[in-house]
């Protein structure tokens, strides 16, 4: 009697379990890798306007209506958009003014857009578009493709001069969300923040000490997850051993880094797609570079020197990661560029107070040379599967030779300027640095 009813209740399951997979078949599909949000955030008066852009499949856990071979029917989706917009988005959204939390937006109105909709780039006016212009009943619009366009209005009692922390929650609506952050500045042009997953509070008006923070930590993580560079430095260092030459070189390699980054974020990159693989190439270049003279020609008092030169190359490298969040730095470059640069600093201390003292550890049961050898081998292993990845990566790109006119004039001048700089800095740095490398390499 007891086996029955076992199987009896299991029978039961099983058809509610299959009922319920045909029935939400149509409308329930998995977590979209990728999902891009635009958010806009404009001041007006006594209220901040909120526009929300999210591609529609990010709208779990709705049957929205369709017909024909799987057309969004525009006419009848209203009450579903409107409540994917109240589950997904509105909750997940928090603005604060001066610090008080403005609390539960007002829906005001949701749409749907096409993917070629631009009502997003550049423009104020989004609110209102959203409201008053839409997709005609009769639009063929496969709903995966659809966007999804939301109004949103919070209360502000501070008024439009109030500094405003928006905190957008969206990682949820994919396996990697990005989210576009545009508000108009205090000068009046807009300004876009990259925000990738769930960034916490972001202000649109940040302080010094703000940004100093957040592009410290920025540039420790990336150093951290920059397997390329601690190669690099690992490669420079494990000849080294002591803390002398270690600073030396380190110090070179940091100059010359915040050299170029700095270059870089004053425009002076290469517009071309090909720049990016061309740098991500000479690093690791660079890595094999330094393999080999640790196993030929591991002199000491010549390293800073060649430490400084590929230090110019990581720093555009380091630029590509600071670039897209630059302008979260606000009015406050320089404080970004400082803080970035003591990031990746820190970030590469770190991982020199633990790799030399694991080094001379191992000294005990194998001569200094013969670890070099070793931790070279292997290092020199990864740079040169990375050399052959990145030049197919490269290559796939066309390199057009620029036209001799004043644009290529005015680029010329602006890298003859970089280089002449660099060769000051050597100048200057040349007579103390050969100094302390050649006290280093006295035993």
């Amino acid at each position: 009697m007891k086996w029955a009813s076992v199987l009896k209740r299991t029978w039961q399951v099983g058809v509610c379990l299959l009922a319920v997979g045909f029935c939400s078949g149509a409308g329930a599909h998995e977590i979209p890798d990728d999902v891009e949000i635009r958010l806009l955030v404009v001041p007006d008066g006594d209220e901040v306007k909120v526009s929300v852009r999210v591609p529609l499949v990010a709208m779990r856990d709705f049957d929205f209506p369709l017909r024909g071979p799987g057309y969004l029917d525009l006419a009848r989706a209203d009450t579903q958009l409107a409540d994917a917009a109240s589950l997904w988005l509105m909750g997940e959204l928090r603005i604060y003014a001066n610090g008080e939390d403005l609390g539960a937006g007002r829906l005001d109105g949701v749409r749907v857009a096409l993917p070629s909709d631009l009502s997003f780039d550049g423009s104020l006016d989004t609110h209102r578009r959203i409201l008053m212009e839409r997709l005609p009943a009769h639009t063929n619009l496969y709903w995966e493709q659809a966007l999804l366009d939301v109004a949103l209005t919070y209360q502000n009692p501070a008024g439009a001069e109030a500094d405003l922390v928006v905190v957008p929650s969206f990682a949820r609506l994919g396996m990697r969300t990005l989210t576009r952050l545009t508000h108009p500045g205090k000068d009046g042009t807009l300004k876009t923040l990259v925000l990738p997953g769930d960034p916490g509070r972001v202000s649109l008006d940040p302080g010094r000490l703000e940004v100093f923070g957040r592009f410290l930590a920025l540039g420790f993580e990336h150093v951290l997850d920059g397997t390329d560079h601690l190669l690099f430095v690992l490669a420079l260092v494990i000849p080294l051993m002591r803390i002398r030459p270690l600073i030396v070189v380190v110090t070179a390699f940091t100059i010359a880094h915040s050299l170029t980054l700095g270059a870089a974020m004053l425009g002076l990159v290469p517009a071309g797609l090909w720049f990016p693989p061309l740098v991500e190439l000479l690093i690791a270049t660079s890595i094999f570079i330094m393999v080999l003279e640790n196993l030929l020609a591991p002199g000491l008092t010549s390293r800073w020197l060649v430490a400084f030169g590929f230090g110019l190359i990581h720093g555009f490298g380091f630029s590509f990661a600071l670039g897209a969040t630059l302008p979260q730095a606000g009015d406050h470059l320089l404080v970004s560029l400082a803080g970035f640069n003591l990031g990746i600093e820190a970030g590469q201390l770190l991982v020199l107070l633990m790799a030399v003292p694991v080094l001379r550890l191992a000294a005990r049961w194998l001569p200094p040379p013969g670890i070099a050898v070793v931790a070279s081998v292997l290092i020199g292993h990864t740079a040169w599967h990375w050399m052959l990845e990145r030049w197919a990566q490269f290559s796939a790109f066309e390199v057009v030779v620029p036209e001799l006119d004043r644009a290529f004039a005015a680029g010329s001048m602006r890298w003859a300027m970089l280089v002449l700089v660099a060769m000051l800095v050597v100048w200057l740095i040349r007579g103390p640095f050969e100094r302390w490398a050649a006290a280093s390499s006295e035993p």
